[in-house]
């Protein structure tokens, strides 16, 4: 599935608000577009978050009218202040967005037309990256999972979260591909459903197994045994291993663990922010009421209703048994596994 699509120096995305009853692509021609689609999530899911910015770089660099490097890199910055406003939570947006910068400021000698070229290259490296990153997630995690496992997850951290293979949904799609006989039960994910409009779409097309749960009948299938394990995707991670995911995440967290159920993260490294010592500090985007007060368009609740919508919650590091990442699977004590990984730059950046 192509979530998006770079075709004649414009950005097609597939308008995830509209599935699963109309698949629909949308065209973004500059950086501002492509900014709108990610805030009113036309897009979402953190490795497709870094992906969009990354080629709303590539647009900015295209459209600037720039004749020498300094007039370029001012218009760049304007480029990434704005795309960096869209959504606050998910660290790959700004790691793409830094990523194309530092390209830019290394090669500063080139001439502006060489130097959007590169950008452009840039952000197609990116994208095809995150498409063999997503494979060797999906190798690796693969091994979890066991002949008649139920696996439960939440949110979407699919095709439609990355650049077409998926993080946790990669994990379960290779051992399905595998031959292992697996189950899935979704949880649907309020208040945007994306799993019940999204996951299950996403594994209906594969023909995986799946049932559709509310989010609250969690519990209840854990305490029933019918839960093997959980798998679910990250949008941030700090340096102890804290998670912020889609909100819910930390219930099933805390769930998993009283019920003896391994809990596991699929995220590449670049979702790991190096810059953060705990979940305390990672900033928790608050989006609008509306999204809780109505379903599809059509108003559940009072009028005037006092509401509070924070996108994402913290699952602290001590209830995950795993981040599963394209370099194997990180395990506690996860502020050492996560420094050894990443050597010098853990330590230069702690410091």
């Amino acid at each position: 599935m192509e979530t998006l699509t770079w075709k004649q120096n414009k950005l097609y995305l597939i308008d995830q608000r509209k599935l699963p009853f109309k698949l629909e692509e949308v065209s973004c021609s500059n950086f501002r577009e492509v900014a709108r689609a990610i805030k009113v999530m036309k897009i979402r899911g953190a490795p497709a978050l870094g992906i969009a910015a990354a080629y709303g770089m590539a647009l900015a660099a295209i459209s600037s009218r720039a004749k020498n490097y300094y007039k370029f890199i001012k218009d760049m910055e304007i480029a990434r202040n704005y795309l960096a406003n869209s959504r606050p939570t998910a660290v790959n947006l700004f790691w793409a967005i830094e990523r194309i910068m530092k390209l830019i400021m290394v090669n500063q000698g080139l001439d502006v037309f060489r130097l959007k070229e590169l950008v452009v290259q840039e952000a197609r490296r990116i994208e095809k990256e995150d498409r063999e990153i997503n494979q060797e997630i999906g190798r690796i995690g693969a091994e979890l999972i066991k002949n008649s496992n139920n696996i439960l997850t939440h949110c979407n951290a699919g095709s439609l979260a990355t650049a077409g293979y998926g993080t946790a949904l990669g994990v379960i799609r290779t051992a399905f591909f595998q031959g292992k006989r697996i189950h899935v039960y979704v949880d649907e994910t309020r208040p945007l459903l994306q799993g019940a409009r999204l996951t299950t779409w996403e594994l209906m097309q594969d023909k995986i197994p799946c049932t559709l749960i509310t989010d609250n009948m969690a519990g209840y299938l854990m305490w029933k045994k019918r839960i093997d394990l959980v798998i679910v995707g990250a949008d941030r991670i700090a340096r102890n291993g804290d998670v912020a995911n889609k909100i819910g995440t930390y219930s099933l967290g805390v769930l998993a663990r009283e019920n003896s159920i391994p809990f596991y993260i699929a995220a590449p490294l670049s979702t790991i922010d190096l810059s953060l010592s705990s979940g305390e500090e990672i900033l928790i985007e608050e989006r609008d009421p509306q999204e809780i007060t109505h379903i599809l368009g059509k108003q559940i609740a009072p009028s005037g209703v006092k509401v509070f919508n924070p996108a994402f919650d913290i699952t602290p590091h001590n209830y995950v048994r795993g981040i599963i990442t394209e370099k194997g699977i990180i395990k506690s004590p996860f502020p050492r596994s996560i420094e050894s990984l990443f050597g010098k730059e853990s330590r230069e950046t702690r410091l």
